[in-house]
């Protein structure tokens, strides 16, 4: 249940032509403390109810638990979400042995653009794509749950 994460700029669009997979996502938060922040999620016709804790220091490691639910279940607990929704199209990506997911965001984070992996340790090494750009892994302000109360296009 720990989830160990690296997040990333991205620096063009030549992800597009590498993905495998594209996905929309609607998702709000019903807590945004970043001690235990409670996500809702439609991920495609597919419901999900997370729970994510603080981040170790470099922001790379933090506790995540996760449970399908409806997407009725969903929309419902959505309606009870703080303000800012959160829309983007996941794109799914092969690295090697890794898969890279990259949002494309929209509405208010329109024109963000941000690349995650999933590691096993935080020091495994990976392949990076040339179009992967700066690293802001633990920077909060690239978390959804902070984006969606200081939207990209505020910044």
């Amino acid at each position: 249940m720990i989830e160990i994460e690296r997040k990333f700029l991205v620096a063009s669009e030549a992800f597009k032509k590498e993905a495998q997979k594209s996905t929309q996502i609607v998702q709000g938060f019903l807590n945004t403390d970043p001690i235990r922040t409670v996500r809702i999620r439609i991920k495609g016709n597919q419901g999900f109810i997370t729970v994510k804790g603080i981040g170790n220091e470099s922001g790379t490691s933090r506790f995540e638990w996760e449970k399908p639910i409806s997407v009725n279940e969903a929309e419902q607990l959505l309606s009870l979400c703080e303000p800012g929704m959160i829309e983007k199209i996941r794109y799914e990506i092969q690295s090697g042995k890794h898969t890279i997911e990259v949002d494309e965001f929209f509405g208010q984070n329109k024109g963000l653009v941000l690349a995650e992996i999933e590691l096993d340790n935080e020091n495994e090494s990976f392949l990076k794509p040339d179009w992967l750009g700066k690293e802001v892994t633990g920077d909060p302000k690239y978390y959804n749950a902070q984006l969606s109360k200081n939207p990209f296009h505020l910044w």
